[in-house]
């Protein structure tokens, strides 16, 4: 008997059953937005802002192995602070975006450091040039992720060298260093119910 109870215990403490899936949540572009900001002539603080994002955050709150991030930007939705500006940073004098019309991050790792803060590990394309880089992130609840919300935002920060990835114009003009800030709500996408079919 005692053997018959320690084989159910082993096969309980194996079972998929205890360790929670990840859960999958797809962004919403209309409530997700990527800030960037740098100096010019040494000074002057200029910013621009992307939308359109789309992408999946998955997380699993008991196996970071699950964790996953892939967003990808449209540089078409770059808009900065005057016209002029907004057609210099699609042009090739900086994104390029005729040739190069999307920007892609895909995580490696997503690391927990505990509640709501985690940094996260990945590939950042650029004009087809992929970088490693770390952001980090914070839930926006401020707490632990929750497996039985629908949604969450997370904000996230990082820097890049603009020349890494080949947007090197006006270097003497453009500071190297572009911050970036990224806004990202996301939902679980639920299957839509069945309507019941009357027997009659």
């Amino acid at each position: 008997m005692n053997r018959v109870a320690c084989l159910y215990a082993l096969l309980a403490l194996f079972s998929p059953a205890l360790y929670a899936a990840p859960v999958t949540y797809t962004i919403a572009p209309e409530k997700t937005s990527i800030g960037l900001s740098w100096r010019a002539f040494g000074h002057d603080f200029s910013q621009a802002t992307l939308r359109g994002v789309t992408g999946t955050v998955t997380l699993n709150h008991d196996e970071e192995r699950d964790d996953h991030i892939d967003v990808t930007i449209p540089v078409a939705t770059l808009v900065a602070s005057n016209r002029l500006l907004t057609w210099q940073l699609k042009s090739d004098l900086f994104f390029d975006a005729e040739h190069y019309p999307q920007i892609h991050f895909v995580s490696s790792r997503v690391a927990s450091m505990g509640g709501a803060d985690y940094r996260i590990f990945g590939l950042l394309t650029v004009k087809d040039v992929s970088r490693p880089v770390v952001m980090l992130a914070t839930l926006d609840s401020g707490q632990a992720f929750d497996p039985a919300s629908d949604s969450l935002t997370l904000h996230a920060s990082t820097a890049i060298s603009r020349t890494a990835f080949r947007v090197d114009r006006l270097v003497g003009v453009v500071d190297d260093r572009v911050n970036i800030a990224l806004t990202i709500a996301a939902e679980v996408k639920r299957p839509l119910s069945s309507p019941l079919i009357s027997s009659r």
